[in-house]
């Protein structure tokens, strides 16, 4: 009988073990806990990095060569390149200056320098110039896309003595004859604006 009731005991106190242990072990219930998860954050968006745009004057240095190599300074052209000796077209539109440093400093090193080290710089003014029979003439300051009529109307409009037909020169030696009547009617017509572009509009013969 003894024994009975010892086996008894035992087995009560096992059964009393596991109850507790099963509860010491069970996952913790979220959704009660005193330590809500963290929020999560949103990612932080990339800070807006300067690129080359057309029209966008480009300075290159370099240095390191064994003979002096003279800096070179253009401006970008419509369709994005500018010209270097040596290695020709490079596209410039759209990179940043570390990129197109890069791309020029690996396309003149090893193939024609051992050494050399290339510095790429973008000129600070970003302006467009609009004179002659308009209220407001002079430079502009470069907001971002713009045309030819647009430009004017940001320098007051036409002056009751001005030629409705203008010349828009390019910073790259371009010129071209905008009648901005017919603009007006055709934005296929109005051509882009860009920095360092010169819009010329004439008095009118009355």
């Amino acid at each position: 009988m003894k024994l009975f009731v010892h086996g008894l005991l035992a087995c009560g106190t096992l059964l009393v073990g596991v109850i507790f242990t099963g509860c010491s072990s069970r996952p913790e219930n979220i959704a009660f806990s005193d330590s809500p998860p963290p929020a999560k954050t949103a990612p932080t968006p990339a800070a807006d990095v300067a690129r080359f745009r057309v029209g966008d004057t480009v300075i290159i240095s370099f240095s390191g060569a064994p003979d002096s190599i003279p800096n070179h300074e253009e401006a970008i052209k419509e369709d994005g390149y500018i010209t270097l000796d040596l290695i020709g077209k490079i596209h410039a539109l759209g990179k940043t200056t570390g990129e197109l440093q890069s791309e020029i400093q690996n396309d003149y090193v090893p193939t024609f320098y051992r050494r050399l080290t290339v510095t790429v710089s973008s000129s600070a003014d970003r302006v467009y110039y609009v004179g002659g029979e308009v209220r407001a003439p002079g430079p502009k300051e470069y907001l971002g896309e713009t045309t030819v009529t647009k430009a004017i109307q940001a320098s007051g409009d036409f002056t009751d003595f001005a030629k409705h037909k203008v010349w828009l020169n390019r910073a790259d030696g371009q010129r071209i004859h905008v009648d901005c009547d017919a603009a007006l009617k055709n934005p296929a017509e109005d051509p882009p604006v860009y920095p360092g572009d010169q819009i010329v509009v004439e008095k009118g013969i009355w």
